[in-house]
């Protein structure tokens, strides 16, 4: 994501997606798991944080409506999985939240909320890699902007938002935000 690219004002920032549409959208993920997953018996969430996290907890809120039955959800620190750790300054661990029975033989679906160049998604497959092994790994995001640098692609995606690479996106949730929507800006110092 592209967080510390936008201004902090954000005044030349514009939503292109609001709360409502957030909500809306992540339904329609979590209809198209169900009939990708044939009902959805064997699916874990795991969200990579941070807002990757809350978006998992709400499509496994979406899909116990939808299904009847709790689904598995999690989160997946990728901090130590990144190709960047030397070039930013030192973070913090996120926490891994594994359900319960695991995520051996299940279908896994990995939820962050922008998609950009792959290599979170890259770091995320590595993660993963070292908990267990599922059955089958898939993505779904809610903003795919565009720009791959590795080939990835999600297979539920919220939004796609052809953007250049002088703009930057911003996802703001209202666990950690305050407010749902997605804005679009130029990136700062453009």
């Amino acid at each position: 994501m592209d967080k510390h690219d936008m201004p902090a004002h954000a005044s030349d920032a514009r939503p292109v997606l609001e709360g409502p549409d957030i909500a809306r959208v992540l339904t329609r993920i979590a209809h198209e798991i169900v009939e990708r997953a044939k009902g959805a018996d064997d699916v874990v969430l795991l969200g990579i944080p941070t807002r990757g996290v809350f978006l998992a907890q709400r499509l496994a809120a979406k899909l116990e409506q939808i299904t009847g039955r709790k689904i598995p959800v999690g989160s997946l620190d990728i901090t130590m999985y990144r190709d960047d750790l030397r070039m930013h300054p030192p973070r913090a661990l996120a926490r891994t939240e594994i359900p319960g029975d695991g995520i051996d033989g299940k279908l896994v679906v990995l939820v962050d909320d922008v998609l950009f160049s792959g290599r979170t998604i890259r770091a995320a497959l590595d993660a993963l890699n070292d908990i267990g092994r599922p059955r089958a790994v898939q993505l779904a995001v809610l903003v795919d902007r565009g720009h791959r640098e590795l080939p990835i692609r999600a297979d539920y995606v919220g939004k796609n938002l052809p953007t250049s690479l002088r703009e930057a996106v911003k996802v703001q949730l209202a666990e950690e935000d305050g407010r749902d929507t997605v804005l679009l800006g130029v990136k700062s110092g453009q």
